[in-house]
């Protein structure tokens, strides 16, 4: 008997401490070429990533089951469905002050079953702000 993934029990745990702590939980999606069994909106898709506000203000009928996420969310103006597999979860954290837990990637042999060592999950998540002409270090120097 093959024991269940803790992937997303971890994920439903994050996500109540979030709530209570009143944090923007923030759920990161990898997304493959395929898309299969997942319902994603694709104009917000960037480097094979999604990342959803999963807020209960921001989304209704959340249900993080063990095998499928599933919500109701607006894009653009335009409620969506959203369907994606708790397998292409790449982490849940707190927007607020970027903790939160990431998962290892998932990595297919020949026979496409899934092999990931489940205790190598990360505790926190660390977003790197990208640079730009705000927060980027100048190169100016005093030349006498």
């Amino acid at each position: 008997m093959n024991k269940p993934s803790t992937k997303p029990y971890l994920i439903r745990a994050i996500y109540e401490w979030c709530c209570e702590c009143g944090y923007t939980p923030l759920l990161s999606v990898s997304v493959d070429a395929e898309m299969k069994n997942m319902d994603l909106p694709r104009e917000n898709i960037k480097n094979g990533e999604i990342i959803f506000n999963i807020n209960p203000d921001a989304v209704r009928n959340l249900n993080i089951g063990n095998d499928i996420i599933t919500f109701s969310a607006r894009f653009n103006g335009i409620a969506r469905e959203i369907f994606c597999p708790t397998e292409a979860v790449n982490g849940i954290f707190a927007r607020e002050i970027n903790q939160g837990i990431a998962f290892p990637e998932i990595t297919y042999q020949q026979d496409k079953t899934q092999t990931v060592d489940e205790n190598a999950a990360s505790v926190s998540c660390k977003v790197e702000k990208p640079i730009t002409q705000r927060n980027r270090k100048t190169n100016l120097r005093l030349i006498k």
